[in-house]
């Protein structure tokens, strides 16, 4: 099993910018990018970053308004600030080079224990535990035998991986990197291309009739929420060079007859957002110290 899924990954991976002489950096970046976005978005903004930011001493030098308009629509711009935070530690803590170990990387501001398992593999050829959504499925199915795994990381599943988990630290990171790429592109959660699959005989969902999930997933929610509102407001914020006074955002007519900003400020008033969804967006940018709010407007933090 171990072989086959190995060969079929250095035979059919896909050909990612940060696979393959990426430095430590450019994986942590895009570990930290890859959360809960697709590859698709991802890369052409992580190209950019790399470009502009090449070492963690360049990143933590930028202005944080720089940063996240940088993120763009990437989503969860939190993830920015918390790598903007990460870097300045590596600089101060580090000597300015992403720290090798898992203990060291789990310290770091916005890297949970799935980030420092993944960037100690993939940066640094640890042998560490990756156990992302995509392995958790193919394991689910393969050795399990179940259509998805649970909704929530188990124990059970932690020591499964570890398990499968070759001794050899050059082969667990082949390993935990293509059942990786198995989950995303073959073994998908939709649709899976199951003839495709370099272990198809093998697979314990397939022996077992390839029964239904337990439940349904639930898909996170856009159209309508607070989520969509903040991302609107970023939107503004992101394409404003000084301060964007309060009433714009609540003003349509004003909104639209604003030069620099009618666009972004359109898409904004489009949405019909109430009054109470509204104010919850700008407090709550401003408690993530997502932007700043004063006497001129609103804005992103210096």
């Amino acid at each position: 099993m171990h072989r086959e899924i190995q060969d079929w990954f250095l035979r059919e991976a896909r050909d990612l910018p940060w696979r393959g002489g990426a430095s430590p950096w450019g994986i942590l970046v895009s570990e930290i990018m890859l959360q809960q976005t697709p590859v698709v978005r991802v890369q052409p903004v992580w190209e950019e970053w790399l470009g502009r930011w090449p070492t963690p001493a360049d990143f933590a030098a930028a202005p944080a308004a720089e940063v996240l308009r940088a993120w763009g629509r990437l989503g969860y711009p939190r993830r920015a600030l918390r790598l903007h935070a990460a870097a300045a530690q590596i600089v101060e803590q580090h000597g300015g080079k992403v720290p090798d170990t898992f203990e060291e990387l789990l310290e770091l501001p916005g890297v949970g224990t799935y980030t420092a398992a993944a960037v100690a593999a993939f940066a640094f050829g640890r042998r560490t535990t990756v156990v992302d959504t995509n392995i958790r499925r193919v394991h689910a199915r393969l050795v399990v035998g179940q259509a998805l795994p649970a909704p929530a990381l188990t124990a059970a599943e932690m020591a499964l991986a570890a398990e499968l988990l070759p001794e050899d630290d050059g082969e667990s990171v082949l390993w935990n990197a293509a059942v990786m790429e198995l989950g995303a592109v073959v073994c998908t959660a939709r649709s899976p291309k199951c003839g495709l699959c370099p272990v198809l005989e093998q697979c314990a969902w397939i022996a077992a009739g390839q029964p239904e999930p337990t439940y349904i997933p639930k898909g996170q929610p856009w159209a309508g929420t607070d989520r969509q509102v903040r991302g609107a407001v970023m939107a503004v914020l992101r394409a404003a060079g000084s301060p964007v006074h309060a009433d714009l955002f609540w003003d349509g007519d004003a909104a639209r007859a604003h030069t620099e900003l009618a666009a972004e400020l359109g898409k904004l008033h489009d949405l019909n957002t109430h009054a109470p969804q509204l104010e919850r967006a700008l407090a709550g940018l401003v408690a993530d110290g997502l932007a700043q709010h004063s006497e001129a407007g609103y804005q992103l933090p210096a």
